[in-house]
């Protein structure tokens, strides 16, 4: 069987350049056996356009580095592979991220922004003792917080959030990932309160207009659903009480 030619569209534009405007450009490429979108726009640089700008660094799905549009959709170029796609295969760069030119952009300020934003980290008051034994935490509690920490920060699921694309202040699905991990956490000291503060705005997770296209494009297949769900009985939880005490 005669290998297929496949037509690739691809979004150019170099913000830095006064003189690039947006379009497609069009490139045709010999599809090989088990050929990752991936490998085609490393072939298509080599052999065609050294200017065409993409990122990539582990091609294992494991660094998030490669995250574009496949045909309207977020995915990972190295997870992709061109048997699964037709023909005509149109390629553009997430969207709700700064362009830095072409199909790259910029994901790591967003994260970085999000993450101090929300305090992604532990927030632990009790002085560190060199001498204490170690806490032990419950398996279940420990496999679930391993399940958010699997988020690789590829934006796939920013780039498919209908409210991310519209409203820059939105920590997003993997912000909220983010918050609820830390949630979980025994050895983060915040009390309720200071998490309702977090989570509970029209940023945070009651913002989200529950469309969960987040959930059917993560690469890693989190389980963003109960996530929200977990955030919401925390935040409405925490709004019951204090309403109770006052």
């Amino acid at each position: 069987m005669a290998a297929r030619e496949l037509t690739f569209e691809i979004f150019r534009f170099n913000p830095q350049d006064p003189e690039s405007t947006p379009h497609l450009q069009t490139f045709k490429l010999t599809e090989e056996p088990y050929m990752t979108l991936f490998r085609a726009l490393n072939r298509i640089r080599e052999e065609q356009d050294t200017s065409l700008q993409f990122d990539f660094s582990c091609r294992s799905a494991v660094c998030g580095s490669c995250g574009m549009m496949v045909n309207g959709r977020p995915t990972l170029a190295c997870k992709t592979l061109t048997s699964d796609l037709e023909d005509k295969v149109r390629l553009h760069p997430l969207p709700a991220f700064k362009l830095i030119g072409d199909l790259s952009v910029d994901t790591g300020t967003w994260f970085r922004s999000m993450a101090e934003r929300v305090e992604a980290w532990v927030h632990e008051r009790a002085p560190f003792d060199p001498g204490a034994l170690e806490d032990r935490m419950d398996d279940d509690l420990a496999q679930a917080i391993y399940e958010s920490d699997r988020c690789i920060e590829c934006g796939c699921c920013v780039a498919s959030c209908g409210v991310a694309n519209v409203k820059p202040a939105f920590v997003a699905p993997a912000g909220m990932n983010r918050i609820a991990r830390f949630m979980m956490d025994p050895r983060d000291a915040r009390n309720d309160d200071e998490w309702f503060e977090v989570v509970s705005s029209d940023d945070g997770v009651f913002g989200c207009i529950g469309l969960m296209a987040c959930a059917d494009v993560c690469p890693k297949e989190l389980p963003l659903l109960e996530v929200y769900a977990y955030l919401r009985r925390r935040a409405l939880g925490s709004a019951f009480l204090a309403r109770k005490k006052g």
